[in-house]
């Protein structure tokens, strides 16, 4: 992976990144190996945002992380239970993923999935949640999938991270 620099549009509400990184990913498992690398700098309680295209690789990266996290069970787009819970293996925080795509309304049509109570304790990963979650915590993690769009077997993305909040201050983002 390398870094990139591409313009890209502001995150969804008044949200200032106070780290920013972009990077290039060629294949899906260099996406898978972002995931794992990130990972390693994510703790109970951090909420990451993934937004990009159907086929983007937002399901790939999650994968990588709960690889890198240590979780049990196969990490598959819960597009169809809305949210699956990843317990860790290894005495870690649990992955708890969630597919918003169908979900229509904010923050209110969310909350029986009880996300509010699984965040402290958990890495908390929200397909699709611009606009749905962000009211979860003042600290998230948000990361712009971009693909070449069209009828193209071209694997590479630009994924830009944004760190909004006190907890991704002074993170270098740049380093996965």
């Amino acid at each position: 992976m390398e870094a990139a620099h591409s313009s890209v549009p502001p995150l969804p509400g008044d949200a200032t990144p106070v780290s920013e990184a972009t990077l290039s990913v060629d294949s899906p498992e260099r996406m898978r190996e972002l995931g794992r690398r990130l990972a390693g700098v994510l703790r109970p309680g951090d909420l990451v945002m993934l937004t990009g295209e159907l086929g983007a690789g937002k399901t790939t990266l999650t994968r990588g992380l709960g690889e890198g996290l240590g979780v049990r069970g196969a990490v598959t787009s819960p597009t169809f239970v809305i949210a699956r819970v990843h317990p860790s293996l290894v005495g870690g925080p649990a992955l708890v993923h969630v597919d918003a795509y169908r979900l229509g309304g904010g923050l209110d049509e969310m909350e029986d999935l009880d996300l509010d109570v699984s965040l402290p304790e958990s890495v908390v990963v929200v397909e699709w949640g611009d606009g749905k979650v962000e009211e979860l915590t003042d600290d998230r993690l948000h990361l712009l999938i971009h693909r070449v769009t069209g009828d193209t077997d071209d694997d590479r993305r630009t994924v830009v991270l944004r760190g909004v909040g006190a907890r991704w201050a002074g993170e270098d983002l740049g380093t996965l």
